[in-house]
């Protein structure tokens, strides 16, 4: 039985792919800060875990879903810099280490972009704090050198399922006839369906001439305007009335995040994986949002 370590495997992403992994047979070990895991401190068990497995797979870091303080910012680093840290050491020291380590990035990496796609060969690297939380992330990772592991680094785009994630807060939105635009609605939003990210895994898997960074983004992108009237085609809301950025910021703040979340334009395209000949089973919003609202 082949064993699947998901470090930071807890959360929405990680519960879906350990699900997924566990339903075709996998041997699948957590590690993380919940009872039942294996715990960031316990370095001889996340060795032995690491031992023989054929793919790592790290999600850890704090949401970026919260104001950005000073506390929340150093706290977003660290989640991320230091797990990472602690899986590099370890896995060196492993005598027969994962075959694959796959580590979180995001596709915020690259710069607001309304004027053309971000690609892993041209796509230009942002700034700001959102950025510089990932190149550092990515450094962290790559500044690791494994003979014996072949390293990628997973640029996701906002990944969307039913059991978590952005989609709940967006469906009671356009439930409650707020559904409209965000902002000008011109931004781009760069999204992948959770089953498509399971099944990026598992090309990557049988892909061993990939490595390095690798964008997670559904092959067609929109604006947040059709986003929004995509949704609310898909639930039968006609109405959706706009967010106009002064109110988005007075929200944020009430609930505690920020609105980055909503306005930077993330224009992403996969092509690496279109040029290794990966076919997404979800590659439009209006299929994604059908699978997912009708599972939710």
């Amino acid at each position: 039985m082949d064993k699947i370590v998901i470090a930071g495997g807890t959360g929405f992403v990680g519960q879906y792919l350990s699900k997924r992994f566990q339903t075709l047979g996998f041997q699948v070990v957590v590690i993380g800060r919940r009872r039942g895991t294996i715990q960031w401190t316990d370095h001889s068990s996340i060795s032995e875990a690491l031992e023989n497995a054929a793919i790592l797979i790290n999600l850890a870091g704090k949401t970026v879903n919260c104001r950005y303080t000073e506390k929340n910012k150093a706290e977003i680093f660290s989640s991320r810099t230091d797990t990472t840290s602690i899986l590099g050491e370890l896995v060196a020291g492993c005598t027969n280490p994962p075959q694959l380590w796959l580590n979180s990035s995001t596709a915020t990496i690259y710069r607001h972009a309304e004027d053309r796609p971000m690609t892993e060969s041209s796509g230009e690297i942002g700034t700001g704090f959102s950025v510089d939380v990932a190149t550092l992330w990515e450094k962290t990772f790559f500044d690791f050198k494994l003979e014996k592991t072949r390293q990628v680094a997973l640029r996701m785009a906002i990944v969307l399922g039913s059991n978590g994630g952005v989609i709940l807060p967006f469906k009671n939105l356009v439930r409650a006839g707020l559904g409209g635009i965000q902002g000008n609605g011109r931004q781009y939003f760069s999204w992948i369906h959770i089953e498509d990210l399971f099944q990026i895994i598992q090309f990557l898997r049988c892909h061993d001439d990939i490595s390095g960074v690798i964008n997670c983004a559904a092959p067609h992108p929109i604006m947040n305007k059709t986003f929004m009237a995509t949704f609310r085609q898909v639930m039968n809301r006609n109405i959706g009335l706009p967010s106009p950025k002064w109110l988005l910021e007075i929200g944020a703040a009430l609930i505690g995040t920020e609105t980055e979340l909503l306005l930077k334009s993330r224009w992403v395209l996969p092509e690496k994986l279109e040029n290794s000949g990966f076919t997404f089973r979800f590659p439009t919003i209006s299929s994604a949002l059908q699978d997912i609202l009708q599972r939710g």
